[in-house]
C-alpha cells in the first residue's frame, strides 16, 4: 500500500528521531573460532575434538584497510557485540530513510504541473548545424 506524502514525511521524521537516540555503535563483525594448536599430544589433535576456543575476533575495514582485534570473553566482548548489533540497526534505519526519501521525491515530482521544461526550451533555441563550415582565407 502506497502512503501519501504527509505519512511518508512523518515516517521519515520518526526515523530521524530514532537515529538521534540510537546510542553508541561501531562497524565491523565479530567472529567466533575454534583452532587446533598443532601439538601432536594435545587433546585438540583428535578428530572428535572441536579445537581450542572459542576465540573472538573483531574485524573492521577502515579506508580500505582491514583491522583485527582479539577479544577476551567478558564485559568487553559483550559491550562490543551490542555495539556491532546497534550499527547493523543503524544501517537498516538509514536504508529505510533513503527509501522513504526517494518515494517522497517521486511523489513531489509527480505533483508538478506538466509544463514545458527548461531543457526542452533550451533544445529548441540552441540548435546549431553539425556541419563544419569552411575556413575563411
Amino acid at each position: 500500500m502506497r502512503k501519501d506524502l504527509d505519512a511518508l514525511q512523518q515516517d521519515r521524521a520518526r526515523l530521524f528521531l530514532e537515529i538521534a537516540e540510537i546510542g553508541d555503535f561501531r562497524r565491523g563483525s565479530i567472529s567466533e573460532t575454534y583452532r587446533r594448536c598443532g601439538k601432536p599430544n594435545c587433546c585438540c589433535a583428535s578428530a572428535d575434538h572441536g579445537g581450542h576456543g572459542p576465540q573472538y575476533l573483531l574485524m573492521t575495514k577502515v579506508e580500505g584497510r582491514s583491522h583485527a582485534k582479539y577479544l577476551k570473553p567478558g564485559a568487553e566482548l559483550t559491550r562490543l557485540q551490542a555495539e556491532v548489533k546497534t550499527h547493523l540497526r543503524f544501517r537498516e534505519m538509514v536504508q529505510k530513510i533513503v527509501e522513504i526519501s526517494e518515494e517522497i521525491c517521486d511523489k513531489r515530482a509527480a505533483a508538478l504541473p506538466e509544463e514545458e521544461s527548461d531543457t526542452t526550451a533550451l533544445k529548441k533555441t540552441s540548435r546549431k548545424s553539425s556541419r563544419k563550415r569552411p575556413r575563411a582565407r
